[in-house]
């Protein structure tokens, strides 16, 4: 990146690295060293000055030439000031190291023989100059996406087969790639007009690009109780169970939305067809991101005391105990809570005693990851415990239960699941002699 180097005269040049020469501005602003935009590097014929400051705010992304960058706060410059020692800062950065009591340059550390600041005027030019072009080419790029976006919707309303399809595609690439393109798309009625395409006889080809488009907007109220109908729910359930990895995430995210919050009537989204379907997403292990978007939305149905026995009978206690030792941190919380919450209902705490690997599974999981994950995973063993003494307790401890549980009591957890464990650890000594029973937590001679 070059660096600027002021000279004794006080004009800005530029250091164009080794084997280089020096430029002074003039020279860069007539070449456009700093990186053209458009036909040129700075916009000369604006005729209405733009605000430096609005600028800076609106491009805090970019990536800002270093000559720009004043070296106290590494923020892009608006009054540039120079040193007696050839060294630029922003004033008010300059200023306030000077009222702290400093007398040197902050850069070069050299004690100054004169305090003055002189305004840098040609590097403040340059800066309004270079700013000036990149904003005024955003905003030209912003309106001609916000002008896509709105003919995009007006043919939306007129095509029909293989052309609506299309359109609907182009429409998803916009809104997924520009943000600004979202409000224009809700403000214009986006979301009701792609919403009235979704129906009982909607092809998955429209439907695919019509969820992929509803769920990067933000549906308001009356978007998301229009989509919650009978008609549109059951054929994003219907693309859920057939589409493609993204589309399955898709309508798994929109269903999740429409679903979410304390009214949002879940009971009428859900469906044992849309259990089987995140069922079978959360199974297939070659999709990360499927799995997470499962797990979230299976997590928000558990929510809802009423479903939990309809996601017990679909099965989905056994795949979810095997799926615990490959899920990474935010999957294996999610799964560990689900399944947490299936155990509050009779037929979740059934399920996970005659699943062979809920005990070892779960075992393994305390003390090796998170204390949430730790809570959660004793929780579900006081369950199936308690269900089952005789038979879960011996298998809890022969599982290294008992071991896990003298470190969960030894070490910093909180004092809740402390208690816990010792509850645990008493219920699962109730069937064993003092002596066997330590033997069976396989512990040091000096920690007994």
């Amino acid at each position: 990146m070059p660096m600027y180097q002021p000279n004794s005269h006080g004009n800005v040049k530029l250091d164009m690295g080794s084997g280089g020469h020096l430029l002074d501005l003039q020279t860069t602003i007539k070449g456009g060293i700093l990186g053209p935009v458009g036909g040129g590097l700075v916009c000369t014929d604006v005729k209405e000055k733009l605000d430096l400051r609005k600028m800076v705010g609106e491009l805090e992304s970019i990536q800002v030439p270093s000559v720009f960058i004043c070296p106290i706060s590494l923020d892009p410059m608006q009054e540039p000031v120079t040193l007696c020692t050839g060294q630029t800062y922003e004033r008010s950065n300059i200023l306030k190291w000077f009222s702290l009591g400093h007398c040197t340059c902050p850069t070069t550390m050299q004690e100054l023989w004169d305090d003055t600041v002189t305004p840098n005027r040609t590097l403040q030019q340059l800066i309004h100059s270079w700013f000036s072009s990149k904003y005024l080419a955003m905003k030209k790029r912003s309106e001609d996406v916000l002008g896509k976006a709105v003919e995009l919707l007006d043919s939306l309303k007129k095509v029909k087969g293989q052309a609506r399809v299309q359109t609907l595609k182009q429409l998803r690439h916009v809104v997924v790639a520009h943000s600004m393109a979202k409000k224009t798309v809700m403000d214009k009625g986006g979301a009701a007009l792609v919403s009235s395409l979704l129906g009982p006889f909607t092809t998955h080809a429209v439907g695919s690009e019509a969820i992929g488009i509803l769920v990067n907007l933000e549906l308001d109220l009356p978007s998301k109780a229009n989509l919650r109908q009978p008609a549109k729910i059951s054929l994003i359930v219907d693309v859920l169970n057939e589409g493609s990895i993204e589309t399955k995430i898709n309508c798994t995210k929109l269903i999740e939305m429409l679903i979410e919050g304390k009214d949002s009537g879940s009971d009428n989204v859900s469906s044992l067809s849309l259990l089987a379907g995140l069922l079978r997403l959360v199974k297939d292990k070659r999709h990360p991101n499927g799995v997470l978007a499962g797990l979230g939305l299976l997590n928000t149905i558990c929510s809802d005391e009423s479903l939990r026995s309809s996601v017990v009978s679909i099965g989905a206690v056994p795949p979810l105990v095997e799926l615990l030792p490959s899920l990474n941190n935010e999957c294996l919380e999610l799964a560990l809570y689900i399944l947490e919450v299936l155990s509050t209902v009779p037929e979740g705490r059934l399920a996970l005693k005659d699943c062979a690997n809920t005990i070892p599974n779960v075992v393994k999981l305390m003390m090796s990851k998170s204390e949430s994950c730790t809570q959660l995973a004793l929780s579900i063993l006081w369950a199936v415990c308690k269900l089952a003494l005789e038979e879960c307790a011996a298998l809890a401890v022969e599982a290294g239960l008992a071991a896990k549980l003298l470190l969960v009591i030894q070490s910093g957890c909180n004092p809740v699941l402390k208690q816990r464990s010792v509850e645990l650890l008493k219920l699962c000594s109730l069937n064993y002699t003092a002596t066997i029973f330590i033997s069976k937590c396989k512990l040091t001679r000096t920690i007994q």
